[in-house]
């Protein structure tokens, strides 16, 4: 029983192992970290550059603008801040997408192969569709030009 419980979990082990080093998991894990760095990035421009400029017109750190109703404080200063790094964030990712969207067509455009030879030719007399082969049209039995007569 004992030694049906431990094949069961080297077994899940066994598993899990092998879904954490597929390339997709390993992907994701890349581009959550590199995320979550460029987020702090694009906070501290926020937060150290872009609100103490704003922040120029209320003498005050933008981010602190508060505008109180009575009791209640609306922070104003922080909502608009989370909306600009939403702006700037999504303006990078636009420009990385398009960028890696631009490099792919580029791949895909190259790697499409020339238009494929024709097959089938269209009869000078009657202009049904024959085949690129034939010496004499199947439709009308007429002898196709630059082709020499064929005897069996």
């Amino acid at each position: 029983m004992a030694e049906q419980k431990i094949k069961g979990v080297k077994k899940f082990f066994e598993e899990f192992k092998a879904f954490a080093m597929r390339g997709n998991v390993l992907d994701m894990a890349v581009g959550v970290v590199v995320g979550s760095a460029f987020t702090a990035i694009v906070n501290s421009l926020v937060g150290d550059v872009i609100n103490p400029l704003i922040g120029l017109f209320f003498n005050n750190d933008f981010s602190e603008v508060v505008v109180k109703i009575g009791d209640v404080d609306l922070k104003i200063g922080s909502f608009i801040s989370a909306i600009i790094n939403f702006l700037i964030v999504a303006f990078v990712l636009f420009l990385v997408l398009k960028a890696f969207n631009a490099v792919f067509n580029k791949k895909k455009e190259e790697a499409e192969e020339a238009p494929a030879e024709p097959t089938t030719k269209v009869c000078p007399y009657c202009q049904s569709e024959i085949s690129i082969k034939a010496v004499r049209c199947p439709q009308c039995t007429s002898k196709l030009e630059g082709f020499p007569e064929i005897n069996d």
